[in-house]
């Protein structure tokens, strides 16, 4: 324990953000730091509790409690607590590969379930962990660590997201010759296009990239498994294949008027923003601008939050963000919503703070669906019409919406992102392997074993189990080497 009753003498202090009104004005990450005395301060509060639930990394009615790779927190924030960086660093890195990302894009269930938060304010987890690897960093601590010797087994990574790092990060250690290809023209998946540089600076990506090659994993880009090369020459050409391909097929949204001109699928929206901003700052004008334009986001998950942050840089003259949910209490509902739940609670994310900077007040719409597209004379999006919706228990049991009377609504906008979610892989690749998929589309593979119905076939990250958050990309990314080392040599060295 760092301090029996530091969690009862500190306060919860977070580092300041940049001024919202001035980190619309680019694309720099918002994130500030503490000072290393009061990171130390932080680390104090942790309990180091009997049975730490901020490490258990469950999934628990519909959300996730704890962390999902099992991060050894009680043992690095003594560490901090003490001074022992390069200690706290080494103890992060034995659960963790890239702490970098996800102590800047990782919603922190950890938090949620810290045993401080039962009585006052959670431990400060998620900065304590990016200020570890951030030292590390800085202090040179973190270097290319090639493995001893190889193995001869080759194995292909499909993907190169946090799943697929993970896996090639693994396998590498293990000794194993790992290439990872990626559609691409960069390496990092939904780390390098799909979350915004202001959250996640892409140089921050491409550092442990580098990282990776210099330990030996080799890279490929520009080359999508199944159209440039087909499924079946690299079951000839590797030893095992690895699976993280991750959920990239949006779910459609067919309305009145969904074909009109301006409206598009969100990740193509960051997508061509990002891309464009790493080719050339904007420059070569490249990607969908909602400069001074009326913006409607439909979707009220992080994905919707990203547009909305995106469109305020671009300089659009409005912002609103749709939602199907109600909005969250102020506090966690003990019943509704008890420890060591994720708790669901009003928060203004980065992009509504921005955005009630800029406009005065919060850009989301609760309890709204959206029932038609209008259109001017030339198919342009003008409006959209909207209706308030609650949700009921119909006759059969189900839970449903259904429209509140007199509650309709008309929203102008010339532009609008669909960010509802996605209906798990692509299945060029998947049809071409004979790959069995379930109920949602998603490649079968049994967590805790990851093989598929092809024999030296494995499948990781959201290929696998849907859409997720970043930080189980990385627990199944490692879960899964472990399981391509056991096929590969009868037994794993990864832990």
């Amino acid at each position: 324990m760092s301090t029996p009753t530091g969690f009862m003498e500190y306060q919860r202090q977070l580092p300041a953000d940049r001024s919202p009104a001035e980190r619309v004005k680019d694309w720099e990450e918002f994130h500030k730091h503490l000072e290393e005395e009061e990171l130390q301060t932080q680390g104090a509060r942790c309990m180091d509790c009997g049975t730490p639930y901020c490490h258990t990394g469950i999934d628990m009615l519909g959300g996730t409690s704890g962390c999902p790779i099992h991060n050894l927190i009680p043992e690095w924030n003594n560490l901090v607590y003490r001074g022992l960086w390069r200690e706290a660093l080494e103890r992060l890195h034995k659960t963790n590969n890239f702490p970098e990302f996800t102590g800047r894009v990782c919603p922190a269930p950890c938090e949620g379930s810290c045993t401080v938060g039962l009585i006052g304010e959670p431990v400060t987890i998620k900065s304590i962990e990016q200020a570890i690897i951030d030292k590390g960093f800085e202090e040179g601590w973190v270097v290319p660590e090639p493995p001893a010797k190889r193995t001869g087994r080759r194995v292909a990574v499909v993907g190169s997201g946090p799943a697929g790092l993970a896996a090639a990060a693994q396998l590498n250690k293990a000794g194993h010759s790992v290439t990872v290809y990626e559609r691409a023209d960069r390496i990092g998946g939904l780390l390098t296009y799909g979350i915004p540089s202001m959250k996640l600076d892409k140089g921050i990506v491409q550092r442990r990239v580098d990282l990776l090659a210099a330990e030996g994993v080799e890279f490929v880009v520009n080359t999508e498994i199944g159209k440039d090369i087909p499924a079946k020459q690299l079951m000839e050409d590797y030893d095992a294949v690895v699976l993280c391909g991750g959920a990239t097929k949006p779910r459609e949204f067919n309305i009145e008027g969904s074909d009109l001109k301006g409206i598009h699928y969100a990740m193509d929206y960051l997508n061509g923003t990002i891309k464009s901003l790493l080719d050339s700052g904007l420059e070569d004008g490249n990607y969908l601008s909602a400069k001074d334009k009326d913006v409607i986001v439909i979707g009220g998950g992080d994905t919707g939050s990203d547009c909305v942050a995106t469109a305020l840089r671009h300089g659009c003259s409005s912002v609103t963000q749709f939602g199907t949910h109600k909005q969250a209490p102020l506090q966690r509902d003990p019943i509704a919503n008890p420890w060591p739940q994720f708790p669901n609670v009003y928060t203004l994310d980065y992009a509504h703070e921005e955005a009630k900077a800029l406009f005065g007040s919060d850009p989301r719409e609760f309890s709204i669906m959206t029932t038609k597209f209008v259109g001017d004379e030339e198919g342009n999006l003008k409006e959209l019409h909207t209706v308030q919706i609650e949700r009921i228990v119909d006759e059969t049991g189900r839970k449903v919406y259904q429209p509140v009377p007199g509650t309709e609504k008309v929203f102008p906008a010339q532009m609008a992102f669909i960010a509802i979610g996605f209906d798990g892989p692509e299945h060029t690749l998947v049809e071409q392997l004979g790959l069995e998929t379930d109920r949602r589309s998603n490649v079968k593979a049994p967590y805790g074993k990851y093989t598929t119905n092809v024999d030296k076939v494995f499948a990781a990250g959201d290929m696998r189990r849907g859409q997720s958050l970043v930080v189980w990309a990385i627990n199944e990314g490692r879960e899964v080497a472990r399981e391509v080392d056991k096929y590969l040599m009868g037994a794993s060295v990864l832990v």
